[in-house]
């Protein structure tokens, strides 16, 4: 049987026309998918038990459910999300400063093999539909409300996959979440983390894209970026930088890059030099991240010295830089670490 969520509002609409309801119950059973996230029928009170019964013998749900959860010291939880085909996927809740961010997944597995990305050894398995999407929220937004007392104040699309990889179904949910009569986030709540797909970031232009947008780049020199991230072969440093102009542009937004320091890689005043002119023709802030090892242990961190002036460098150019403390890194939580045994 095909998901309720797959239906839009009108043809929820001529669903309750065919069985001789009232229009206003699409009304209430969209709120209840749609706002209040529900997971069956049986949680809609306020529908008769006829119409529930009607609803349950023509549609079903695949809803994602928490299959398994770890805590860290530091309070950042890890959710591994079992969906309705038995794949799996993993979100992460950060608590900090009274506020609690959600990490979300848009793909099982990641087909860009980032090589310093424990998700990229998956492969790519298949995209997330726009309501497992919203299911992660849901489900980690009660459990944040039991665990830290608080609510997702906001969310991330740096778990699992490339967003825009999986575009239509992102924006779909995004939508669903920023619909004021829906979940009602704000837009400026929610941001998305690319790896660089041109294509997709001249989409979001386009679309005059709400939320934040975040850039993987890690390196502003062609050949050590291709070796980090092969989708640079496809989506070159050139043509993303002019992507990136056109974006803000279109949308007067900061963009926000996302530089892993790995030592001897990618850490020397001729990379921070490389980085400083390579944002010149945008506004940009620069989110610094602390390498966590894999297994593969094929990179290291940078040291703190050359951390420091790596930093100190980009300063002194008067750009904006932050250091992005690493969570949840004892439970494999954090940046990078997230991968899945399908077969468990």
């Amino acid at each position: 049987m095909e998901d309720i969520r797959n239906l839009s509002l009108p043809q929820l609409e001529d669903f309750i026309a065919s069985v001789s309801e009232k229009k206003f119950r699409a009304g209430q059973i969209w709120q209840w998918l749609w706002q209040r996230g529900a997971g069956s029928f049986d949680e809609m009170t306020n529908v008769s038990a006829a119409l529930r019964a009607r609803l349950a013998e023509s549609f079903t749900f695949h809803r994602a459910e928490i299959a398994q959860e770890a805590h860290s010291r530091d309070k950042t939880s890890k959710f591994a999300f079992r969906l309705w085909d038995g794949k799996m996927v993993e979100g992460v809740l950060i608590p900090s400063n009274g506020r609690v961010t959600a990490c979300v997944s848009s793909q099982v597995g990641c087909p860009l093999r980032c090589t310093f990305c424990a998700t990229g050894t998956m492969g790519f398995i298949r995209n997330l539909h726009y309501s497992e999407i919203v299911d992660e929220y849901v489900l980690m937004d009660r459990r944040a409300r039991e665990l830290y007392d608080n609510g997702i104040s906001n969310i991330v699309f740096m778990g699992m996959g490339e967003p825009l990889l999986n575009f239509d179904n992102v924006m779909t949910a995004i939508d669903k979440l920023t619909d004021p009569k829906g979940f009602g986030l704000s837009p400026t709540r929610i941001t998305l983390s690319t790896a660089g797909i041109i294509k997709g970031i001249k989409a979001l232009a386009d679309r005059n894209f709400p939320c934040g947008l975040a850039v993987s780049l890690h390196s502003a020199e062609p050949a050590v970026r291709e070796v980090l991230m092969p989708v640079t072969e496809r989506n070159n440093l050139h043509d993303l930088q002019a992507a990136l102009q056109y974006y803000h542009q279109k949308t007067g937004d900061r963009i926000t890059f996302e530089y892993l320091l790995l030592s001897k890689v990618n850490d020397s005043m001729q990379a921070a030099e490389k980085l400083a002119r390579y944002c010149r023709p945008f506004p940009v802030k620069i989110n610094i991240i602390e390498y966590n090892e894999t297994e593969e242990g094929l990179y290291h961190r940078s040291y703190p010295n050359q951390r420091e002036s790596f930093i100190e460098y980009l300063q002194k150019c008067n750009m904006i830089v932050n250091v992005r403390q690493s969570r949840g890194r004892d439970i494999d939580a954090a940046c990078g670490q997230l991968i899945k045994n399908q077969n468990r």
